[in-house]
């Protein structure tokens, strides 16, 4: 892919007004902004990326350190801020859309490794992203799969929406001592956000809590009120396993039903975590028991 005339990310942004990318087997010098694993990283990387004015076919962008540090390349350590991020969120809409915004968020919150010859998240995102700032029509270009960074973003895309999807099937809530519902989520994908929305209006006269156990983060709503995502640093998980006593019969009642509605000559646990995967199961009542 070639990309000529690139406009900078933010007007006074320092950028190469005829930055190119080429195959990088041409370059032999490489600069590598190692980014946080999380939006406000991966845009800051692109951010200082830009206003590094090191030439686009000489920069690559990458989520964590790498496994093996290569020749003749310099690894330079990005720091998030949230001002860049908000820099680059304001280009990207008001250049774009929010369309093409969604499409590159999904692909950040997604965490499917880049290993073997997938291409980094943050690296395609950049890469996505310049391809707009040179052609000026960010839809048009999620439309072109036949660039390497623009295929990525749609199976990042995919992952994180398939990842969403599962766990608005799969999510259980259970009540608290105090009447608050609480669910419990390990999800491969940062697909907190989407969840959080999505019960926010679906259950918006209840106090609940959406707890990411693999992101340690937490989603907390307040009834009739909006949401707000923050760290589970502080999150006392002895109190949230405390349930109430109507939880306690309710799930007894479910799980009695779950059992005698089963017939036992067509049980088929092949078919079963086919349907439901084994990671969901330490999460729901009716499986946790074979876990």
């Amino acid at each position: 892919a070639v990309i000529s005339s690139c406009r900078c990310l933010t007007p006074g942004l320092p950028c190469e007004p005829t930055a190119l990318i080429t195959h990088r087997k041409e370059v032999f010098y490489m600069y590598v902004f190692i980014c946080e694993d999380s939006l406000e990283g991966i845009f800051t990387g692109v951010y200082d990326a830009c206003a590094s004015r090191l030439g686009h076919r000489n920069i690559r962008l990458s989520t964590g350190e790498p496994e093996n540090y290569e020749l003749f390349s310099e690894y330079i350590h990005v720091t998030p801020s949230a001002d860049k991020t908000g820099k680059v969120i304001r280009t990207i809409t008001s250049r774009f859309g929010m369309q093409f915004y969604e499409s590159i968020y999904q692909a950040a919150m997604s965490g499917e490794p880049s290993s073997g010859r997938k291409m980094d998240k943050a690296d395609a995102i950049y890469e996505t992203i310049l391809l707009a700032l040179a052609s000026g029509d960010g839809q048009k270009v999620l439309l072109s799969l036949g660039e390497p960074c623009v295929y990525r973003i749609f199976e990042l895309c995919r992952a994180t929406n398939r990842e969403a999807c599962h766990h608005l099937e799969f999510l259980r809530f259970s009540e608290l001592e105090n009447g608050v519902l609480f669910a419990t989520i390990h999800p491969k994908d940062n697909v907190l956000p989407y969840l959080a929305e999505h019960f926010t209006d679906r259950l918006p006269s209840e106090n609940f809590m959406i707890y990411d156990a693999t992101h340690q983060s937490v989603a907390v709503h307040k009834a009739l009120s909006s949401y707000i995502l923050t760290d589970a640093a502080d999150l006392d998980l002895e109190k949230v396993s405390r349930y109430s006593s109507d939880e306690e019969a309710f799930r007894q009642l479910w799980l009695t039903f779950f059992d005698h509605i089963a017939i036992e000559s067509r049980k088929n646990p092949g078919l079963q975590m086919q349907l439901i995967p084994k990671r969901y199961w330490a999460d729901t009542p009716e499986y946790s028991r074979f876990c």
